[in-house]
């Protein structure tokens, strides 16, 4: 191999290399973009200044300190941030199946039909409702947890479980494989601090169920109708339901024959977040 085939091979590899690298750090800062681990980022970096001042000026004392920090640092970030840490992996997982092992959509187009007239009929009755849609994360810890049901999804049977008469309104349904999986089911919470402190609790776990999973969770609040839709701890409120099944689709990798309209995109957890 000649000494200019040498060269390009080399620059290649260098250019791949710091692609990949720019990639992970790129992927890396919009994971951790609006969570509680930007302070400590910002923290690890002062840290990592303080101990190259310590080398360059020769500080020993506060270069041992620092030096034995670090393994304890790092099993402190792994206690602390194990959600967020769980939602990177998730993150990673998800975009590296292959194509041909992609999974498509469970659901055919009568069962979201029949959530979103339910879902349309609760929130014009202002009656609260949280449904819980499995993707590729299993949620069998949750659903042994609650009632479990194993029902055909339909109209009537969601309207009944949610109706506040009933012993079964106070919780989530969870769906799974087409079929309705589990009422009653305890979420947990979202322990994110940027969270309006408006928001309920129904709310809440609808959004802390999509940090731990990629599950996608439909809220409708009791205060006031709004039907909102959660995925990956984001919230987009306020849906018709043609916007909330064509969200409902693209989630699920079902084919939308309908042009996309522009204005339907997630939208960052506000401030002004509905009471549910």
């Amino acid at each position: 191999m000649q000494f200019r085939d040498i060269l390009t091979v080399a620059t290649l590899r260098n250019l791949i290399d710091i692609a990949l690298v720019f990639v992970i750090v790129y992927v890396v800062i919009k994971l951790l973009r609006g969570t509680r681990a930007v302070p400590t980022v910002i923290g690890l970096v002062f840290l990592a200044i303080l101990y190259w001042i310590a080398v360059d000026q020769e500080l020993l004392t506060l270069e041992f300190v620092l030096r034995y920090a670090v393994v304890y640092i790092g099993f402190a970030i792994i206690v602390l941030f194990q959600s967020e840490i769980r939602q990177a992996l998730m993150y990673f997982a998800s975009r590296l199946r292959l194509p041909l092992k992609k999974q498509r959509g469970q659901f055919g187009g009568s069962v979201y039909d029949e959530i979103i007239l339910a879902l349309t009929t609760l929130a014009s009755e202002k009656t609260g409702a949280l449904i819980v849609i499995e993707r590729n994360v299993g949620l069998r810890n949750f659903i042994d947890a609650g009632l479990q049901l194993d029902a055909r999804v339909s109209y009537d049977l969601l309207v009944s479980i949610f109706n506040p008469t009933t012993p079964l309104h106070d919780g989530a349904v969870v769906i799974q494989h087409e079929r309705i999986a589990a009422a009653a089911v305890f979420l947990p919470l979202t322990k994110n601090p940027e969270i309006s402190r408006e928001l309920g609790t129904r709310h809440r776990a609808a959004i802390g169920i999509t940090e731990g999973s990629d599950a996608i969770s439909l809220v409708v609040s009791e205060e006031t109708g709004l039907i909102t839709y959660v995925e990956s701890g984001k919230i987009l409120r306020n849906l018709d339901p043609k916007q909330m099944k064509k969200l409902l689709l693209e989630a699920m990798d079902i084919p939308v024959t309908e042009p996309r309209r522009e204005g339907v995109k997630l939208a960052e957890t506000d401030t002004d977040a509905t009471v549910g």
